[in-house]
């Protein structure tokens, strides 16, 4: 997948580098060299020096034959433009722009660009690892609205079934290990002991949802 990452901080080198080593087609944009060097000489991937939201610029990278394109500056107002630039005018399947303000990132969703609040997603995960330590959460979808997590199936669950860890809209039974083997459950599966739990959750409900799996903070 040919993808075009604009802004090489601390972000974008990660995800730049992170989809190089994946195999994909990476161009990165930045109009400091220096922080284009950072990159190093095992990047995998293509540099542009230039701003990068800029017609020309864009084109020199590529942008005609990217599948997707990541804004991830450190300016929310840069990163808006140079997505609506790339959405709009060279329609760029996958958008993405990283954004500091959450209350810019929820006006712009309603506008139908896809964004991620970095500080609300922060917020949250420090809120995760602060107040829900027993839950260990592998993906979180969103800025932390819903969540993937794994956890080892509690005794007062063993001989119970999935439906009785099921809530709608909040929680969900998504997959259960079993001596090292993953399986799709079904309502009427019964939990063993060593089980291995995946659930999605809603950030929403993770009260209800420690309650019902006898998690105490």
């Amino acid at each position: 997948m040919k993808v075009i990452v604009m802004g090489c901080g601390r972000v974008g080198e990660a995800v730049s580098t992170l989809l190089a080593e994946d195999g994909h087609d990476v161009t990165v944009i930045d109009k400091d060299a220096k922080a284009l060097a950072r990159l190093g000489a095992r990047f995998r991937g293509h540099t542009v020096r230039g701003v990068g939201f800029d017609r020309d610029v864009l084109i020199e990278a590529g942008i005609q034959r990217a599948e997707a394109f990541a804004a991830t500056s450190a300016s929310d107002s840069v990163n808006i433009v140079a997505a609506r630039v790339a959405r709009n005018m060279f329609s760029v399947p996958r958008v993405v722009a990283r954004l500091f303000d959450p209350r810019r990132a929820e006006i712009y969703q309603r506008l139908g660009l896809v964004t991620m609040s970095s500080t609300e997603w922060g917020a949250g995960r420090i809120r995760e690892l602060l107040t829900h330590d027993e839950l260990d959460p592998v993906l979180t979808l969103g800025n932390g609205e819903a969540k993937v997590m794994s956890i080892e199936v509690p005794t007062q669950l063993v001989g119970r079934m999935v439906r009785d860890l099921t809530v709608a809209g909040e929680l969900i039974v998504v997959s259960i290990t079993r001596s090292g083997m993953a399986f799709l459950p079904m309502l009427g599966t019964e939990f063993r002991r060593g089980d291995l739990l995946h659930l999605a959750a809603s950030a929403a409900g993770m009260q209800r949802i420690e309650s019902l799996l006898g998690i105490s903070r």
